[in-house]
């Protein structure tokens, strides 16, 4: 069965590279108007427009914002509401560890960064998201975390405490939105190749991690992507909502 969004609304935050880039093409290419948001990397998020129109020659829109910063997010959230009318599905995928850091050698401001890119950074867009997918009812994908469950790594107990949060607040909002239609639903994914870990991560210590896997390697983003789709299809997960859904390679089984 073929996953379709023909006229539907989709919202990417983070699309510019990763996890964020694979899910914005997988809906191009599915039918959907996609909003491609990034904050720095406007040269990765217009080569995602363009893989976007190369493959589907999907209707697509780019849009710039600190999502740390309320004015910004609620500029970014006005201009889709202004571009297309609406939103049908919101995936929550900006965010980011920052730097590894002992919790004794911790700021204080560099707790509320990570805090504030992963756990606030969601809130907000959900809440300025909300009325626009009240219309008409639609999908809110959050994108948390194997660390959520399992402390994350080295140097990394505030990112993987904002992960938590974002899928304790996933369970919340789908039980708060359900009478307006609206599913909420989580990805936690597990170690994925992406440019995270080329960032975060030094390669024997990636090593070790992908040696824990039992499938024997790390994921593709587009592996993520999928999943998400999934979440979001009326047709094939239509009746889930609240859920976190674990995609690790058995590394951190239930």
């Amino acid at each position: 069965m073929e996953i379709r969004f023909d006229g539907k609304v989709v919202l990417v935050t983070g699309a510019s590279t990763g996890i964020g880039a694979a899910t914005a093409v997988a809906f191009g290419s599915s039918g959907a108007k996609v909003v491609i948001h990034y904050n720095s990397s406007r040269k990765e998020a217009e080569a995602v427009q363009k893989a976007i129109k190369e493959k589907s020659g999907g209707d697509t829109f780019l849009v710039k914002a600190d999502l740390v910063n309320a004015a910004e997010t609620e500029k970014m959230i006005a201009a889709v509401s202004e571009k297309y009318g609406k939103i049908d599905v919101l995936v929550n995928n900006a965010g980011g560890l920052l730097t590894r850091h002992p919790i004794e050698e911790m700021p204080d401001d560099l707790y509320a960064r990570v805090m504030d890119l992963n756990m606030t950074s969601t809130f907000r867009v959900c809440k300025l998201a909300i009325p626009h997918m009240k219309k008409a009812g639609g999908t809110i994908i959050n994108i948390t975390s194997m660390a959520a469950r399992n402390g994350g790594g080295g140097g990394a107990v505030i990112y993987a405490s904002s992960k938590a949060a974002i899928s304790t607040f996933t369970r919340g909002l789908a039980k708060e939105l359900a009478p307006f239609k609206i599913r909420v639903n989580a990805i936690a994914p597990g170690i994925i190749l992406t440019p995270f870990h080329d960032k975060y991560t030094k390669p024997e210590q990636l090593s070790g991690l992908i040696s824990q896997i039992p499938l024997g390697r790390g994921a593709t983003a587009h592996e993520i992507a999928g999943p998400v789709l999934f979440l979001a299809s009326e047709e094939l997960g239509g009746f889930i909502t609240g859920e976190v859904i674990e995609i690790n390679g058995g590394q951190l089984m239930s």
